[in-house]
């Protein structure tokens, strides 16, 4: 394959990989479907912002945000079955019952470990020990405002850390086994060995103070825009869109089988940040995963950082076999 040249680098030389809005297809069917799966990703982003702007604070709060994402994660589930951008990625049901055992990880284990050593706990700590003062004066800043740097500073640290681990080795074997995935569908997002899922959620918006109604605010441009990165929905995406924010077709690409594609599109909100850094790559990739998309077990996707990382040691440090003169 020749690939396609995007600034320095060559694109799709390992693996297919379709470059350029341009090239990417579009939503097939009448008027109205144009319309809605046009418009839908910007009508439910303000719609779920309104919300959370103007509603009574007897339910803004943490509780209701966690129902609305279930439900909103359960209706795009739908709508991956009305309008596929693949039908390779076409949910089965063994992909279904592996995905929840990640999804089920998520909200038990990996929450409890989260509430003792997140950055919550290591951000008070640093606090404590330091005793420095909070910045008390992002409180009196516009809410929306509020909303958007906790957005864009957690997002900006979440490229970081993900960009750190596709270039430095041991970061890269907790992040491998979630490129072992062979698909994208809605609950993707949460499939990974629990090291990488809980290093990928730390953030330094902790060193700051918000109002508490503006992080909810900030959860819904994740809910509202870093959801579809993982999911099998074909969108006429608004040009200003996919300019500002990740979509399924960015982070299709890094999840392709071409490796310089697999090292594009870190963010996870702001594809604008990877714009700012030049690793953004616009356009999309079907055939996705490693060694030619090769499914990775449960249990070696819990084992993998482990196994990896003894077999790296004895080869880098272990005895050298002393060969027998002839």
């Amino acid at each position: 394959m020749n690939g396609t040249r995007v600034g320095k680098r060559l694109i799709g030389t390992q693996a297919p990989v379709t470059v350029g809005w341009e090239n990417i297809p579009r939503v097939e069917g009448g008027p109205v479907k144009q319309f809605v799966f046009t418009w839908f990703q910007p009508t439910m982003l303000f719609a779920l912002l309104a919300f959370w702007y103007y509603a009574p604070n007897s339910i803004a709060k943490a509780s209701t945000a966690i129902m609305i994402g279930i439900g909103f994660r359960a209706f795009l589930l739908a709508l991956e079955w009305v309008n596929p951008r693949f039908d390779s990625w076409r949910l089965t049901w063994k992909e279904l019952a592996t995905d929840l055992f990640y999804v089920g990880l998520g909200y038990t284990l990996l929450r409890v470990v989260d509430e003792y050593i997140g950055d919550g706990a290591m951000v008070e700590a640093v606090q404590g020990s330091f005793d420095w003062d909070k910045f008390a004066w992002f409180m009196g800043l516009p809410l929306l405002l509020q909303a958007f740097l906790i957005s864009f500073i957690f997002d900006f640290g979440q490229y970081w850390m993900h960009r750190g681990m596709h270039n430095w080795h041991p970061l890269w074997l907790t992040h491998a086994p979630h490129h072992y995935i062979t698909q994208l569908n809605i609950n993707k997002g949460a499939v990974g060995n629990p090291i990488e899922l809980f290093l990928i959620g730390l953030g330094i918006g902790g060193f700051f103070d918000f109002l508490p109604r503006a992080a909810l605010l900030a959860g819904t441009l994740g809910l509202a825009v870093g959801t579809y990165q993982h999911i099998n929905v074909r969108f006429n995406s608004p040009r200003w869109w996919r300019f500002v924010f990740n979509t399924t077709e960015h982070h299709s690409v890094h999840h392709s089988q071409d490796f310089e594609a697999s090292r594009s599109n870190y963010s996870g909100t702001w594809i604008i940040i990877d714009r700012m850094f030049g690793t953004c790559v616009d356009g999309e990739a079907e055939l996705l995963g490693m060694e030619g998309g090769r499914r990775m077990s449960i249990r070696e996707t819990m084992v993998y950082p482990f196994a990896e990382g003894w077999k790296t040691l004895k080869e880098r440090f272990g005895r050298q076999e002393a060969v027998p003169a002839e």
